[in-house]
């Protein structure tokens, strides 16, 4: 029997929010009011979730992130450790509420997300370069995002880069970040809508996809384009691939690009190669479809990580 490798060092840089989730009968035109479900609070940002993730995939998390010194902002904390994640780099701010998203969820999955940044838009980036450089070595994984201040991620890239490290771009949401940084994203994960924002024309399907990847693969030195149902398309040096999802009944997308990001990064801190890596984090991202969350409950290791059972295989 084949073991699998030990996943390593992740080292997250990014938003923690606490979210307010309302599932409705159907998302709210312009302009309309929309009944819906009792709120559901729980722990949310994607830098959150990413580090959940990987976490929960076997690596050794450390987060850096910035809360605020209010109920929200320690229940936060309590939650991330309740998950094994490092938060020893995590700010508690005075003065300052801690992020909020107001989730709004629809009974196909589909989401509509508004979120106030709070105590995420006063990330540091001297702070995230002290705590990259303390933390982040060159067999370690730095994941980043853009729900903090572009400095902050570009400080960030950089660090990882000046300390060997390997540097994960998610560069979600979409915002323009200067091409000395994009270039050091081993891989940028962006999905359909953030690769055409990058690229500058519309992205769809799996063609589209991996015509996008190779073409924005002159601009970081691995690309990664999700697909949600249809997976992810990868391209690096000399190889372009599709790795397809199993099909499964959608209960809620909320998160389920982080969970891909962070087992993608969690495989990756365990020396796999960038398509095996892939398939883990496509495999976690189908599994937390079928949960309700941004942070569902799934498996711990990255071989444990399985869809929910299914009739059919893409």
């Amino acid at each position: 029997m084949t073991t699998a490798p030990q996943a390593g060092r992740v080292v997250v840089v990014g938003s923690v929010n606490r979210d307010y989730v309302c599932r409705l009968a159907r998302l709210p035109a312009p302009g309309a009011t929309v009944l819906g479900s009792d709120v559901m609070v729980a722990s949310g940002g994607k830098g959150g979730n990413q580090a959940v993730a990987a976490a929960h995939a076997g690596a050794d998390v450390f987060l850096v992130a910035c809360v605020g010194d209010d109920e929200d902002g320690r229940a936060l904390l309590a939650d991330l450790g309740a998950t094994g994640v490092h938060t020893s780099q995590v700010k508690l701010l005075p003065e300052v509420r801690t992020g909020a998203a107001f989730v709004f969820v629809a009974p196909d999955g589909e989401n509509s997300i508004v979120v106030a940044p709070g105590a995420n838009g006063r990330v540091d980036p001297s702070a995230v370069t002290a705590a990259v450089a303390a933390l982040l070595d060159d067999s370690g994984v730095l994941v980043v995002q853009a729900e903090i201040p572009v400095p902050a991620v570009v400080s960030a890239m950089q660090a990882a880069s000046g300390h060997g490290g390997r540097a994960v771009l998610n560069l979600a949401p979409y915002c323009e970040l200067p091409a000395h940084a994009i270039a050091l994203a081993d891989p940028l994960v962006v999905n359909e809508t953030e690769a055409g924002e990058l690229g500058g024309e519309p992205v769809r399907g799996v063609a589209g996809a991996q015509a996008a990847a190779v073409k924005l693969l002159e601009r970081a030195r691995s690309v990664v384009v999700t697909l949600g149902a249809q997976g992810a398309v990868v391209a690096s040096a000399g190889e372009v691939a599709h790795v397809p999802a199993a099909e499964v009944e959608v209960i809620d997308s909320t998160g389920a690009g982080d969970a891909f990001t962070g087992a993608l990064a969690a495989a990756l801190s365990a020396g796999e190669d960038l398509i095996s890596a892939v398939r883990s984090g496509v495999a976690a991202g189908t599994y937390a479809v079928g949960m309700p969350g941004a942070q569902p409950s799934y498996p711990k290791t990255n071989s444990d990580v399985s869809p929910p059972p299914s009739s059919s295989q893409e």
